[in-house]
């Protein structure tokens, strides 16, 4: 018992259980402590710009061959689209099968809209295909950083990071240079991450108190409906393209319990993007690979996020009493397809998206997402979870499909052979 709770896994389960109780008996005290699990977040965050870069160019140079980083890249892309497909179509056929805003009737008058003006706002900046690749784009090589987006930071360093395997042999020191840098940002990363208990126990205690106990399993149908839609396609969908891939999804969960606890605790996967990365790297995937995949899915490859879009969206239409033709599913479909791809990096995301979605599609009422409002914490739990595991296999597999990864080591470590710890270890000393 006592090397359970000495492990990060068992201290930040034990977080989660002082959270909720302390939020379920002092729920005032419990509100105050929503600046820790802010914090933690914060903190993490603060280092995945220079991380993603230092990493993303690190391994477009250990790969040697642009050509390669080329290859993988459209890979990764066209898998990202064909699972993004995927999870909209399931959120939309859940959603319509189940029909958790049927028999609501709310009436879109009696709304009050001024809680959704901020949301509206941003939502006029994601309009399209083009203001998305405008996005892509800095205003300045340093704005890339300070404004956190990774996929403008992904851009600086595949830029940066072909420069350099252009120039060759003369570059080596500035490789040897970054590397290093990557190296000292990992540690900091290692530092912050012990925080995670007190990150995880400030956010539960935070959504406890705030809505009690009881909100956490009673928040209707919708809440219901979207976790076992994740849970579906996480088993399902994910289990299939790994085991495709020659690997064991429930595995790969526990493998990943801590930050998945981490993850549940936050409602963030930013919050182990360093260390889930050090972990791939510890399976035996490349660092080139893990580099490309992971930073270019946490903007492209939604897949909870992307059942969210659909199946909000109809229960809106339900609730509403709004009919739905199938040329507007398909509609639906195809616009959450470009809208989700802006979501990461933007606060309030969820919201955000959901508003620039229905803009393009009148006929539903976008007043309707007041009804949502309350229960996002609560969903964002799901689909948090569910794009972390959605991310994580994908890097398996396009390491697969491209032969970059000891397929053995990943097997023994998967297994248990080898713990996390030491397999991360070993890739540090290697």
């Amino acid at each position: 018992m006592l090397k359970f709770f000495n492990s990060l896994f068992g201290r930040v389960i034990l977080a989660l259980i002082l959270g909720a109780l302390v939020g379920m008996f002092f729920p005032d005290f419990a509100k105050a402590m929503k600046p820790f699990g802010d914090g933690f977040v914060k903190f993490i965050k603060m280092m995945i710009a220079p991380l993603v870069f230092c990493v993303v160019v690190s391994g477009m140079c250990s790969a040697g061959d642009l050509k390669k980083v080329g290859r993988v890249g459209v890979k990764t892309v066209i898998y990202f689209e064909i699972l993004t497909t995927l999870a909209l179509t399931i959120g939309a056929v859940l959603g319509i099968m189940l029909q958790p805003g049927a028999g609501m009737n709310i009436d879109v008058k009696a709304l009050d809209p001024s809680s959704l003006s901020a949301y509206q706002d941003k939502a006029k900046h994601i309009s399209g295909f083009a203001d998305f690749f405008l996005h892509l784009i800095p205003k300045t090589a340093f704005d890339a950083f300070t404004s956190g987006d990774i996929l403008q930071v992904l851009v600086l360093a595949l830029l940066t990071g072909s420069a350099i395997s252009m120039i060759g042999a003369p570059a080596k020191p500035v490789v040897a240079a970054i590397d290093q840098v990557g190296h000292v940002i990992f540690k900091i990363i290692g530092m912050i991450i012990q925080l995670a208990p007190i990150g995880v126990f400030g956010a539960i205690a935070f959504t406890t108190g705030q809505y009690g106990i009881a909100s956490l399993g009673k928040l209707g149908l919708f809440v219901g409906v979207f976790f076992v839609s994740c849970a579906l396609f996480i088993v399902i969908v994910l289990g299939l393209v790994t085991r495709l891939a020659g690997f064991n999804i429930f595995q790969l969960i526990r493998y990943f319990r801590e930050e998945i606890f981490i993850v549940f605790g936050t409602t963030s996967s930013d919050a182990v993007l360093p260390r889930v990365m050090a972990k791939l790297e510890a399976l035996g995937i490349k660092k080139s690979t893990v580099g490309v995949v992971v930073p270019t899915g946490y903007s492209f490859n939604l897949d909870g996020f992307s059942i969210y879009l659909t199946l909000a969206v109809i229960f809106i239409a339900q609730a509403t009493n709004t009919p739905l033709s199938l040329q507007s599913l398909a509609l639906i479909v195809g616009v959450a397809m470009i809208t989700s791809k802006g979501a990461h990096g933007i606060p309030g995301s969820a919201i955000v998206i959901l508003a620039a979605t229905l803009s393009s599609i009148p006929a539903i009422p976008a007043i309707g997402l007041v009804l949502l409002l309350p229960m996002d914490w609560f969903v964002g739990i799901a689909r948090a979870v569910t794009n972390f595991l959605g991310n994580c296999v994908a890097t398996i597999v396009i390491a697969a499909w491209e032969k970059d990864i000891d397929v053995e080591r990943a097997k023994a470590v998967l297994s248990g052979s080898i713990s996390p710890e030491m397999a991360i270890q070993q890739v540090e000393a290697a």
